[in-house]
């Protein structure tokens, strides 16, 4: 007897060029580097160029997790993206990544869950792979939240920035006994009826304009702590495992406050926790993915590790995979 792993096999992640500092949004609007890093530790971010898309951050990071992977995009035959900002409204950002990879075979969708998209994209690939249905996944969660901002508003405008990040799936066949290695378990929500807390005021069928994202910052706030702790726990009980036994806790990248809380009610060390919001910002369904290709850039992140992601978003979203690196 033999079960399929989900093994990782590559990571990449990119950032656009430009930086915004907190004290370049101080002279947009009045806010201050000491009021939003008090706030939500967020020092900068990286904002796309003009004319810079989504496909073409995603296609930057999917290059680099290829590379890392030892790769040909010919390899892959399933592409799932995680954005909330994609290219166009059809076809799907991962069809457009798709087709700059020169890829013509397999399949490629969009998953959109917001800032939880790349978790939810995991599972699915996951999923796919234990199921037959794929072989090689490229897994990205890419965003220009930067387009759908409102930069006059103070509250909002401070907490995002673009980037993208990317992990490659692989399919291995071993043998029914051997140690668990890759994707060991997942745990997706939703709960649609918070979704006034946090959303776009636009859409295609609704206004058919892009619109702005709006959010209720203390009603997210009161939420998350809870939602990614029980999600965490769930993942942990499915697998047989304690946070002791964590190597890492990526979460997402939102707000210091959220992480340090999270970490708090889950006992999980400052030291296992990567933190990469100070730097990037909220990159919604980026975040997990380039904190990641940050630590496994630096060597925090090595082959065996037991590694946590989870992520909150709109929706409300949220969810937590367990993956031994």
């Amino acid at each position: 007897m033999t079960k399929i792993q989900s093994v990782v096999r590559g990571v990449g992640g990119y950032l656009p060029e430009r930086v915004m500092t907190n004290d370049d949004l101080a002279k947009l609007i009045d806010t201050s580097d000491e009021w939003i890093v008090q706030r939500t530790g967020i020092r900068k971010r990286h904002i796309a160029a003009e004319g810079e898309l989504t496909s073409d951050l995603a296609l930057v990071a999917a290059r680099r997790a290829l590379e890392n992977a030892g790769m040909d995009a010919s390899d892959i035959d399933l592409i799932i993206v995680g954005t909330t900002t994609p290219d166009m409204t059809f076809p799907s950002t991962a069809a457009l990544l798709q087709q700059k990879l020169g890829i013509t075979g397999g399949s490629a969708f969009d998953v959109q869950a917001v800032c939880s998209g790349f978790v939810f994209a995991m599972a699915t690939a996951d999923s796919y792979i234990k199921t037959g249905m794929a072989r090689r996944a490229l897994v990205v969660g890419a965003e220009t939240f930067s387009r759908i901002l409102d930069w006059t508003d103070r509250t909002t405008c401070v907490l995002f920035g673009d980037g993208a990040g990317a992990v490659i799936l692989e399919a291995r066949e071993v043998p029914a006994d051997a140690p668990e290695d890759g994707v060991l378990a997942s745990s997706l929500r939703t709960d649609g009826s918070h979704w006034d807390k946090l959303y776009v005021d636009g859409g295609v069928s609704s206004t058919q304009t892009i619109g702005h994202l709006r959010m209720e910052g203390r009603e997210v706030f009161r939420h998350a702590v809870g939602m990614i702790s029980d999600v965490v726990e769930e993942v942990l009980a499915k697998t047989g495992k304690t946070t002791d036994e964590l190597d890492w806790f990526v979460p997402h990248q939102a707000n210091r406050r959220i992480i340090d809380g999270a970490g708090r009610k889950l006992g999980i060390s400052d030291a296992k926790t990567v933190v990469t919001v100070d730097q990037h910002a909220n990159t919604s369904a980026a975040s997990v993915p380039l904190a990641l290709w940050v630590a496994c850039e630096d060597g925090r992140i090595n082959k065996g590790d037991l590694v946590m992601i989870e992520a909150m978003g709109g929706g409300f979203t949220w969810g937590a995979s367990l993956i031994r690196w």
